[in-house]
């Protein structure tokens, strides 16, 4: 991922838009992947970028259980985005590392992948993503159960490298 963080996104009258008001295809813009795997933005900002995944029988593995690489695909973009909103003007990120906790199975319902940065230094990023199940509609919206946690360093890369 390379290129200028963003400031925020406009609003009709030209003043920045709260973070958790991003547009749900903003992983997308940054990350085409993202669209891809059917990511959902939910917030996009330097402190927490905040994505669900829909279940989906074509990200699954046998028994209707989401793929763990789904998992893991899904809290790599949330927390590279993470990192990318975290670079200083003109630098790029790259993934160097990257340990995932898979707790439970998913066979049905939606996840959302919250990332925070861990460490924000000249050389490295770390990056925190947890993933929960969502609570099924209706019920209350507290967060569900844990079923993966990832944290990943990110490699600072300076213009031109």
């Amino acid at each position: 991922m390379t290129g200028t963080p963003p400031d925020g996104q406009d609003s009709s009258d030209g003043s920045a838009a709260p973070a958790d008001a991003a547009e749900p295809d903003a992983l997308a813009s940054l990350m085409p992947f993202a669209q891809l795997l059917g990511l959902v933005t939910e917030r996009l900002s330097a402190e927490t970028v905040t994505a669900r995944l829909d279940w989906d029988a074509r990200l699954c593995t046998s028994g209707g259980t989401l793929h763990g690489g789904t998992l893991m695909s899904l809290a790599d973009c949330v927390g590279a985005a993470c990192a990318f909103l975290n670079l200083p003007a003109g630098a790029g990120t790259a993934t160097v590392e990257s340990k995932t906790n898979l707790m439970r199975a998913v066979r049905g319902g939606a996840v959302r992948a919250t990332a925070q940065p861990v460490h924000v230094g000249r050389s490295f990023i770390v990056v925190q993503t947890d993933i929960h199940e969502l609570p099924p509609s209706g019920a209350d919206q507290g967060g569900g159960r844990l079923v993966a946690r990832t944290t990943q360093t990110q490699a600072v890369l300076s213009p031109g490298s």
